[in-house]
């Protein structure tokens, strides 16, 4: 069954009579709505997508093999309003409702492991069964974070339903090639007590820049068992391993009188990193998931979990243009490691029943996580070299003065969470359903500096938060396909930096920021069932965040304030059975309300502007049309508009429209061949600005031909 990604979250219509247990019943066909579907990412409560007061996009594992999705990044041009770009200094950057970078949580499997913006970099997305997101603050869901928004990526596991076995082997420009399959395996066929999924990936690319080459590994594998009819344990591994060298980090950029960044005409495709640039991260994954169904209708879920990063740079990362424009002024020397690791235990009940007649969904949950982080870094000030324009190979990393082999410790930074949650959704009378969240937490943090000791950064460092968030919404059944909402979230944060690598200096004794959204929406099928539309208004204000302090320079206070306002929208229709519509389109109107910079060591206000990177306007469109029951094509389209480089908006990027094609062969039931396109307009457009001086650009025009395959 093809589905779409869809806005929104959960159950079917609600009734005040307890449901009777039918026999499983398979339907197979094609339907244009999701919006019965479970509302995964946005509730741990069995609730569907149309009962949910909230909005959240589901891209499930059809729409991104659909869409030849190629990495997690892609996966999130389905959410409307969201930009993304990964220069490799900055991860997964996501801005989203007018907040990004850290604002942004970004979880594997629900767990959050406190580094989002470098921990959440693209990962191949054949592993992944779908991506979910929740618009506006999830800190009742997630804990800490999330202010703008919550990202959960969530990896295929074994299941008890089918047998089944597929692969992919894609080739595209760039010496682009991927070659990836798996399988699910039941042993003992429909009443098997084991099933085993194993999937593996392998993707390279020469890169579309000077010498760029990029290898990738994902491995997956689960292994479920049942014992009796109430109990259920799997066991899940992953590893993921990424290898850049000379990787890709901006291209320098011009300011023309308008202030719009440019770079010199013919200068795209150059490389200015050294020549033996490095990024590579290995990161490996384990859980325990273990499932009981309990004798009151209830169930309980334990999962206790493992994540270990080790993550490496070794580059010259900042380029500007010398006055006469003809070589380029490199600056930024970094050798850094990340060593990370993640241990936790998570339990879930889960319960359905009546309350004084009325149907009531409740989920309770207890968290305890350690975070434990150490940073190496070993950094150069000031300028390294000017370059030739044109350089091809410039120079090597170890040949800069005051660079040497091996890493020394920095800090050090412990953060241990124990949080409990509660979550019910009640349904007041048949139509009108009452949900409400609230999460507690205790998170300690303790920074140990491993050099010497300065005022901003002690010896040793700690401090304690307790921050309580929530959510409380209402939802009306208008009619049995047509939902109207309203809801009020809140958040918790630090007001500046993360907590898994802050530090005295940016953190000091302050409390958490606060953030609180104010949403309404609808969501709707239509002409038979052959459409679905969502729309979701919001408003969300985040206050305490660090400012410098406009009377005394050098210091910061936690009395800023960030809003947004805008609205979302996302439509799916059928008119005929041979074409498809999909689109989904965001506007936000986004203010630094209360904000102070460090300019030169002079504070200086930016209030009313807009913050860096936050585009106005963000669309996506794709089309398809069947011409037969082999042969289809389609085209997509997104739009983003122009974002400021800078908080005090004096210099802005341009926006950009870029649109893509595809021609699609079934070969057979089981076999798939695509031919698609991107960039076919073979646009030069900016992703994302670094500072006023650099800016990360998209990729050119590509080509692929992609074999899928299914038994």
């Amino acid at each position: 069954m093809s589905t779409m990604a869809t806005s929104a979250l959960a159950e079917s219509d609600a009734t005040f009579d307890r449901p009777a247990t039918l026999d499983k019943i398979e339907v197979r066909g094609e339907r244009v709505s999701d919006l019965e579907e479970k509302a995964s990412g946005a509730t741990r409560l069995e609730v569907s997508v149309i009962d949910t007061p909230a909005s959240v996009t589901v891209i499930d594992r059809a729409w991104m093999d659909a869409r030849g999705v190629r990495s997690t990044q892609e996966a999130l041009f389905a959410v409307p309003g969201l930009v993304v770009a990964s220069p490799p200094g900055h991860g997964n950057t996501v801005s989203w409702r007018g907040f990004g970078g850290s604002q942004i949580s970004q979880m594997f499997n629900g767990i959050d492991v406190k580094y989002a913006t470098i921990a959440a970099r693209p990962v191949d997305a054949w592993m992944y069964e779908r991506v979910e997101a929740i618009g506006g603050p999830a800190s009742f869901l997630y804990g800490a974070g999330a202010v703008g928004g919550a990202i959960n990526y969530v990896t295929r596991l074994a299941n008890f339903e089918q047998d089944d076995i597929g692969g992919l082997l894609r080739a595209g420009s760039e010496d682009t090639l991927v070659i990836a399959g798996g399988f699910n395996h039941r042993f003992g066929g429909d009443d098997a007590s084991q099933a085993l999924r194993m999937d593996i990936g392998r993707s390279e690319r020469k890169g579309w820049v000077d010498n760029e080459r990029r290898e990738g590994w994902t491995f997956a594998t689960s292994l479920a068992s049942r014992f009796g009819d109430s109990f259920t344990h799997t066991l899940a591994l992953e590893y993921q391993n990424e290898d850049n060298r000379r990787v890709y980090w901006g291209s320098p950029a011009v300011v023309s009188d308008a202030g719009r960044m440019d770079i010199v005409p013919g200068t795209a495709g150059r490389n200015y990193n050294v020549g033996d640039g490095f990024y590579g991260q290995e990161v490996i994954w384990a859980r325990s998931i273990s499932e009981w169904l309990l004798a009151n209708g209830g169930r309980l879920t334990n999962t206790i979990y493992h994540y270990d990063a080790l993550r490496d740079y070794r580059n010259v990362e900042s380029y500007r243009y010398n006055a006469a424009r003809d070589g380029v002024i490199r600056s930024g020397v970094l050798q850094q490691r990340h060593d990370q690791q993640v241990f936790g235990n998570r339990i879930d009940w889960n319960w359905n029943g009546d309350i004084a007649g009325r149907p009531s969904h409740w989920t309770a949950g207890l968290d305890l996580s350690y975070n434990r982080q150490t940073r190496f870094p070993q950094s150069i000030g000031g300028d390294v070299d000017t370059v030739p324009i044109d350089a091809a190979t410039p120079g090597s990393y170890f040949d800069i003065p005051g660079t040497f082999l091996g890493h020394l410790p920095g800090a050090t930074n412990r953060v241990h969470t124990q949080a409990l949650s509660l979550e019910n959704m009640t349904w007041l009378t048949p139509k009108l359903g009452l949900m409400t969240g609230l999460r507690h937490e205790r998170i300690d943090l303790a920074v140990q500096n491993h050099r010497t000791p300065t005022a901003t950064s002690p010896a040793r460092w700690d401090t304690d938060y307790a921050p309580t968030t929530g959510r409380i919404g209402l939802n009306w059944k208008v009619s049995a396909g047509t939902a109207v909402y309203a809801q009020v979230s809140t958040a918790a944060d630090p007001p500046a930096g993360i907590l898994s690598t802050g530090g005295f200096s940016v953190l000091r004794d302050f409390d958490l920021s606060r953030g609180r959204q104010f949403e309404v929406g609808s969501k709707t099928e239509f002409a038979d069932g052959r459409g679905s539309a969502t729309l979701a208004a919001y408003r969300i204000v985040r206050e305490n965040l660090a400012i410098a302090d406009p009377n005394t320079p050098g210091q910061t206070l936690p009395v800023g304030q960030q809003s947004s306002r805008g609205i979302e929208a996302t439509i799916e229709w059928r008119p005929v059975d041979a074409l498809r519509l999909q689109a989904n389109v965001g506007w936000v109107d986004a203010s630094l309300d209360d904000f102070f910079e460090n300019v030169g060591g002079v504070p200086t206000s930016r209030a009313g502007n807009t913050p860096a990177n936050t585009p106005e306007r963000v669309a996506n469109l794709w089309l398809d049309y069947a011409f037969s029951e082999r042969w289809s094509s389609g085209v997509d389209a997104r739009v983003v508009a122009s974002r400021y480089a800078d908080n005090a908006n004096t210099v802005e990027t341009a926006g950009y429209g870029l649109w893509g094609a595809y021609v699609r062969w079934q070969a057979s039931p089981q076999l798939t061949l695509t031919a698609r396109g991107r960039n076919l307009a073979d646009r030069e457009y900016v992703l994302h600005a670094i500072g006023t001086n650099m800016v990360y650009l998209g990729e050119p025009r590509g080509v692929e031909l992609e074999l899928r395959a299914r038994f």
